[in-house]
């Protein structure tokens, strides 16, 4: 199922600097979350498991299942929404996995993911955006007018907003250290700056569902500041200091205000 993936210098010296000693491993299938046996296979190539305890009082009652499995105490890693790139901190040192899914995508963004992951992976952030949330997630499903499974797709959106505006100075930052990586920052950036104009008159049209038109805009946070590109509103308040100070209280007062605004 897994296999150590061969690393060339500039993804190990991120490696070296963000995750020291990550294992980047890359998987037989795609997967969203891993059947605890296979999460378990883990165990023998890390030094030790240190598996998550998320409190179920966090958990809706009609929440996707996904959500109180992770609540549960079973070891499960991976969650619907992590992409063809995606680690784990439940694994000692941390854990990069790269799914087949990411096969025919151009090396440079491939490698840009893995840089990614594991500066991720290195930042002390929690792992889900269940983790993320905490106690505040129910208050997020009440803030707005959405489905359980809509409620669970802002949510990891707003998740993914926040880990941008966290870590995007450190692939800014890159222009001489490793600058192959910091031109597929910058063109991935630029890639999505399409799907971004007019966002907003999509959302507001109804062409666009919230949920989805969130999860885009949030992915490009990672890419936006000077030079960057440009977030739509009302995904560009956001992309504040206010939102790393405040963290997911800022994020519910967002969905609060959006929503209302919205239905005027």
């Amino acid at each position: 199922m897994f296999h150590d993936r061969d690393l060339g210098d500039a993804l190990a010296a991120v490696r070296d600097e963000h995750a020291p000693g990550a294992l980047v491993l890359d998987t037989d299938r795609d997967f969203e979350t891993l059947d605890p046996a296979v999460a378990e296979q883990l165990g023998l190539r890390a030094d030790a498991l240190d598996p998550l305890a998320y409190d179920p009082a966090w958990v809706p009652d009609d929440a996707p299942e996904i959500l109180s499995r992770l609540a549960s105490g079973t070891f499960t890693v991976g969650a619907p929404g992590d992409g063809g790139v995606t680690w784990t901190t439940q694994t000692v040192p941390p854990t990069v996995f790269v799914k087949p899914r990411m096969e025919g995508s151009p090396a440079g963004f491939v490698d840009f993911l893995i840089a990614a992951a594991l500066v991720e992976a290195g930042a002390d952030l929690p792992e889900h955006f269940l983790g993320f949330f905490g106690d505040a997630y129910p208050d997020l499903a009440a803030a707005t007018p959405l489905g359980p499974a809509d409620t669970y797709q802002l949510a990891y959106a707003l998740y993914e907003a926040y880990k941008g505006v966290r870590v995007r100075e450190t692939f800014a930052g890159w222009t001489d250290s490793r600058p192959d990586l910091h031109a597929e920052w910058l063109d991935a950036g630029r890639r999505l700056e399409p799907r971004l104009d007019g966002l907003a008159r999509e959302v507001a049209t109804g062409k666009t569902g919230f949920p989805a038109a969130a999860e885009l805009a949030c992915s490009a946070i990672r890419h936006a500041g000077e030079g960057g590109v440009e977030i739509p509103t009302p995904f560009a308040a956001l992309d504040t200091a206010a939102y790393v100070a405040h963290g997911p209280e800022y994020a519910v007062r967002w969905a609060e205000k959006t929503f209302e605004k919205l239905a005027e």
